[in-house]
């Protein structure tokens, strides 16, 4: 579920490289989906695999900004940018771009994270890699020293040269892991060599991913000998990843340029993807009859689609009909249980109309507290754990949630202040007691390490 509005809670400026030029500033924001991160899930499965990861343990997070990027962070985190989502054709480049930034991992390139780094939301991930620029996606970890250096031309070299090894390191390790996969290692070339142009113009025009990943003839003409050789460069993607992926593209532009819908869409398209747009479109600029009603029709095409019970769950929120969203939620947890963002919009609502009715408010809690077995770095879910606790007065319990929102956003301070108040609260030898216990004990090692 996107929304701008309510899903974007932490909003920062990331500069794009620390290689000699001066980006403009601009907002990034993370947002959350489960329908994109659930497709992408299902397309990048087979690489996880090859790569030996467990697929329930990646997190794929969506950066809201128009640049093409991506990178992994904080352990088994992909960040995709949404231009970059925006740029591809087909899932296969998307793939191809998954494989690479894998291939980091494989290749042993990435900085590796500080312990709190495995304590903090995704909005903190970023925060804390404010000033690195290119590190977080080459791995450098001379990235940052090479930024503080004031563009010597001498920390550029050295910088530039590792990071293309790094990236003709990761091109190799993608391939094999999409031979592996037995999937169709094209993609990423043909990703590439849409980019390719940009080398001969100034760095203040390239996309950020090409500031990030260098990119030479040499390294094109070797990925093209490696697809050569492919016994998968023909190999088909499954026949309804193409729709998924137009459905992406389509929904995407719906929420971050609804005014740009019609002129991409024409109206005589009636296609899924073409209505979808249409139907956020409409949600997005308040047009409610038109939203509610193409909605309606979405969901009367595809009755199993948790997805589109959840767009209409939001929209009737955001519409001040919070009530009439409350089946609608529970349909849609009913088709995707273990979605733990659908629950805590879900948890939301719940809250929003219970007032003061504990029964109501301790449901709340159990949906919250399932959805965070699913989303443990979510600072939202602990907000609003808080925020019922309260209303049911059991003043220990918000406390620790507090504290569990302060240390997911690093403001320890607060964190420890917020914990003890709630220690002297708790009754000993209980789950929230020793929860407490084991915040207290990541501050002292924080504090340790600083």
């Amino acid at each position: 579920m996107i929304s701008i509005k309510h899903k974007i809670i932490f909003t920062l400026l990331l500069i794009a490289s620390v290689i000699s030029f001066t980006a403009p500033s601009y907002a990034q924001s993370i947002i959350r989906d489960s329908e994109i991160e659930a497709i992408l899930s299902e397309w990048f499965t087979p690489i996880f695999k090859a790569n030996n990861m467990n697929p329930d343990q990646v997190k794929i997070i969506l950066v809201n900004s128009n640049e093409i990027n991506a990178f992994v962070a904080g352990g088994a985190n992909i960040f995709f940018y949404t231009g970059l989502i925006q740029k591809t054709e087909n899932p296969s480049e998307l793939i191809g771009v998954m494989a690479h930034e894998l291939g980091h991992i494989s290749g042993g390139h990435l900085v590796r994270s500080r312990e709190a780094l495995e304590q903090a939301s995704y909005e903190s991930i970023l925060g804390t890699l404010i000033g690195i620029g290119a590190a977080i996606a080459t791995g450098d970890s001379g990235a940052a020293a090479a930024g503080s250096m004031g563009g010597s031309s001498m920390a550029q070299r050295r910088f530039l040269s590792k990071s293309r090894t790094f990236e003709s390191s990761a091109d190799q390790a993608g391939i094999k892991s999409m031979e592996k996969a037995e999937m169709n290692p094209t993609g990423l070339l043909t990703f590439l060599e849409k980019l390719s142009g940009e080398e001969l113009i100034p760095a203040s025009q390239q996309s950020e991913y090409v500031r990030t990943h260098p990119l030479t003839r040499n390294r094109i003409n070797t990925m093209e000998n490696a697809v050569d050789k492919s016994q998968y460069k023909t190999a088909p993607t499954p026949s309804h990843w193409q729709d998924q992926h137009a459905r992406i593209k389509a929904k995407l532009l719906g929420f971050i340029n609804p005014e740009q819908v019609a002129w991409t869409y024409d109206e005589r398209d009636t296609s899924l993807p073409a209505r979808y747009a249409r139907t956020v479109a409409d949600y997005r600029e308040n047009r409610i009859e038109q939203a509610l009603s193409g909605i309606d029709t979405l969901i009367k095409n595809e009755p199993k689609n948790p997805y589109f019970y959840e767009l209409k769950g939001q929209m009737l929120v955001d519409f001040g009909r919070v009530k009439e969203a409350l089946p609608v939620y529970k349909k849609a947890i009913a088709l995707s249980p273990t979605d733990g963002l659908i629950r805590t919009a879900f948890a939301h609502a719940l809250i929003e109309t219970a007032g003061n009715n504990t029964a109501q408010l301790t449901k709340a809690t159990e949906q919250l507290q399932t959805a965070l077995v699913h989303e443990p770095r979510s600072t939202q879910i602990h907000r609003l754990l808080a925020t019922a606790f309260g209303r049911m007065e059991q003043d220990a319990r918000a406390r620790l949630h507090l504290a569990e929102e302060a240390l997911l956003q690093h403001k320890y301070p607060y964190a420890k202040q917020q914990v003890n108040i709630a220690l002297k609260g708790l009754k000993e030898n209980t789950a929230p007691w020793y929860r407490a216990k084991d915040i207290l004990s990541v501050l002292e090692n924080v504090k340790k390490k600083n």
